[in-house]
């Protein structure tokens, strides 16, 4: 059995991941532990303190009792706001603390574009458009050029959460752009685990999403190989997770 763990920040679409774990159907789990948010406000001042090593620090205990083999800290905005270099700290002191492999939402899209092999995105983003430029930032470090930015505006996760498959496939579609060669919409406060594959037929392209892309990261960390149609493309490449 392989378990991976995910330290998630507050309550929204955390049910995406017992829904993931369900769709692989396989001895993979996913067990995840919330931590304290704060203020639920996608905004820079609290999404720095939501993502401090002091607030992710305290979930760690609970997922190696669970057997966890590596944590990623599945939050977007809690990471990128941080720049790359300081989401590297935040990932490595989050390794530190677990004694584990570590990575966080942000690298997982990375990583997740490099896999699939494309350099030019449009990203579809529930937050206000200020904040939404950070994570803009964070891509270019990665040499992904984003080549249109959607900001929906959205303040809280409690709200994004509540989100349904229309809402989801409105913003991909309003977020694509005929120059993009995937459509990313980075929020784990979004439920998409069940709409992947109607979201990549919608826009004829790849569509990388928070959650989906966090759960590809754990398995990379751990060096496991799956393939899952249903979860979009990003789990039909060959190999679908390499070493870290």
């Amino acid at each position: 059995m392989t378990s991976l763990g995910f330290l998630y920040p507050g309550h929204s679409a955390e049910d995406d991941y017992p829904r993931i774990e369900q769709i692989l159907a396989s001895d993979i789990r996913l067990p995840l532990v919330h931590t304290d948010i704060g203020e639920d406000a996608h905004r820079v001042d609290a999404l720095l303190e939501m993502g401090s090593a002091k607030r992710l620090a305290g979930g760690v205990e609970e997922l190696r009792l669970a057997g966890a083999e590596a944590v990623v800290w599945a939050c977007t905005s809690g990471s990128f706001v941080f720049g790359w270099e300081g989401a590297q700290e935040q990932v490595d002191n989050l390794a530190a603390v677990a004694g584990l492999p570590a990575s966080s939402t942000s690298f997982a899209f990375a990583r997740a574009a490099a896999e699939i092999g494309v350099r030019k995105v449009a990203v579809a983003a529930t937050y206000p458009k200020d904040v939404a430029a950070h994570f803009v930032s964070f891509l270019a470090s990665a040499g992904i050029e984003v080549v249109s930015l959607k900001g929906a505006g959205v303040i809280t996760a409690a709200e994004v959460g509540t989100w349904g498959r229309e809402e989801v496939l409105r913003l991909a579609r309003e977020g694509d752009h005929p120059d993009a060669e995937a459509v990313l919409l980075p929020d784990t406060a979004l439920h998409t685990a069940a709409y992947l594959r109607d979201l990549e037929e919608a826009l004829g392209k790849p569509v990388l999403t928070a959650n989906q892309v966090t759960v590809w990261e754990a398995l990379r960390l751990t060096s496991r190989k799956v393939r899952e149609p249903s979860l979009g493309t990003l789990f039909t490449q060959k190999p679908v997770v390499t070493a870290p």
